[in-house]
């Protein structure tokens, strides 16, 4: 049991550290909600490695312990960005890169896990409104709202991968 949730962990750390830093703005508080997860993950592993898709189980389980921390105010209490010293990593765009991502902190968290799981995760209404728990009518109102609010926060149009 341990040998394949090590092996699961060690090939997927990376993708869910994007993911949780889609949702959260911040590589500390990534690294911590990603901690959570896979914990989380570790306890129900016998079910995990059982399920038909192992990485769905796994981000539903990051984007319920994101959204899980939203509800509490610890998340607010502390917050070390100002100190954060990291720099962008490379890419074409850099600037727009940093805007796009200033903008999906605005967004409140809700908004924010439908589009990372839409556009980031790719992953079609059904996929996403069972990771969030909702409906798919709840799914393309929240990313219709999340989709304009970007747009008005970056003032020019935003290219979509779906619709």
């Amino acid at each position: 049991m341990d040998a394949g949730f090590t092996e699961y962990v060690t090939a997927r750390a990376a993708w869910l550290r994007k993911v949780a830093y889609l949702l959260c703005g911040d590589w500390h508080r990534a690294d911590d909600l990603v901690q959570s997860a896979v914990t989380r993950l570790y306890a129900n592993w016998p079910r995990a490695s059982r399920a038909d898709n192992v990485d769905g189980y796994a981000r539903r389980t990051l984007v319920n312990t994101f959204l899980a921390e939203q509800r509490t105010s610890w998340w607010r209490r502390v917050d070390l960005r100002e100190n954060d010293h990291d720099s962008p990593g490379p890419g074409a765009d850099v600037e727009s890169a940093l805007d796009l991502r200033a903008a999906l902190e605005r967004l409140p968290a809700r908004q924010r896990a439908t589009v990372v799981l839409r556009y980031f995760c790719d992953l079609p209404v059904a996929e996403t409104s069972r990771a969030l728990g909702c409906s798919e009518g709840t799914v393309k109102s929240q990313t219709a709202k999340a989709v304009d609010a970007l747009r008005e926060l970056l003032r020019e149009p935003i290219r979509e991968g779906r619709a």
